[in-house]
Parts: C-alpha cells; sequence; structure tokens
C-alpha cells in the first residue's frame, strides 16, 4: 500500500491503495465514480475508457500506481457548471446510444481524439473508433455524433 496522487477532474486527489489496484476499481468502487463501466476486463472493448494526460486509456488494464502525478479525466469530468460537453450534446442529439453502457467510453475517446486531432473527419473517426465495442450496434449513429461534435468544437473545443 501507498500514498497515490493524482489529479482527478480537476481535483487534487490523493488516497492509500494498492498501487497495482486496476484505475477501474479505484474509480468506481473507493472514489464512487461509476460512469466508468466494466467491460471485457482486458483492455479490448472500450466501455472502461478514461482520458489520462490527454490520452485514451483503457481503465481495466491501467493499474493506479500508473497514474501518479498525472491527470485523469472521466465521464463526470467532462461536463461543467451544469453544462454537457458539446460531445455530450451531439450523443444526445443523434441518440448514439441504445442502452448507453458503452457511452461513456464512447465520449471519452472522442474527447482525446478531438483535443489531438480536432479537425477529424469521418474517415478519422472511424478508423479511431475501430476498436471501440457497441453490442447494439449503434455505430452510425456514434461516428455522426462525433463528427457533429467535431464541427461544433472546432476552434472551440475545451
Amino acid at each position: 500500500m501507498r500514498v497515490v496522487s493524482f489529479t482527478l477532474n480537476g481535483k487534487p486527489t490523493s488516497l492509500t491503495v494498492d498501487e497495482t489496484r486496476p484505475l477501474l476499481w479505484v474509480l468506481r468502487d473507493d472514489l464512487g465514480l461509476t460512469g466508468t463501466r466494466f467491460g471485457c476486463g482486458e483492455g479490448e472493448c472500450g466501455a472502461c475508457t478514461v482520458v489520462v494526460d490527454g490520452q485514451a486509456t483503457r481503465s481495466c488494464v491501467t493499474s493506479i500506481g500508473d497514474v501518479a502525478g498525472k491527470h485523469v479525466l472521466t465521464i463526470e469530468g467532462l461536463a461543467r457548471d451544469g453544462k454537457l460537453h458539446p460531445i455530450q450534446e451531439a450523443f444526445v442529439e443523434h441518440v448514439a446510444y441504445q442502452c448507453g453502457y458503452c457511452t461513456p467510453g464512447m465520449i471519452m475517446k472522442a474527447y482525446a481524439m478531438l483535443q489531438a486531432n480536432p479537425k477529424a473527419t469521418r474517415a478519422d473517426i472511424v478508423k479511431e473508433f475501430d476498436a471501440h465495442l457497441c453490442r447494439c450496434g449503434t455505430h452510425v449513429r456514434i461516428v455522426s455524433a462525433v463528427e457533429a461534435a467535431a464541427g461544433t468544437m472546432k476552434g472551440g473545443a475545451r
């Protein structure tokens, strides 16, 4: 056990924890942030995606020790002052969810991607989301939502 300190959704966070524990379970069980989902547990599906220092990261295969000193952003940290982030708004507008299980991971992937490439094209989005699974089959709406968010955020990404 050791103290692990990092910034979580813009706030300094420290906790004493087994540093090998998966970030996913620390977020959900220790910190009560249940928006990040458990899917496969092997880093394959993307349901557990969070953003660590600007990079989309599979939290089920990332240890809490690996985020020491870093900035972690979860789905709970995206909305600001009660207002949804443009990506979240686009997911609602395009009904880019069905059961909603994969949605937080998809939104976090979109956030990281659009921060790195604000002018992402539809082809860029399809390529980036190829490794994210949606069992309900809403991929077409997800891609449309991310494409719309990219258009909204150009020059104004936050």
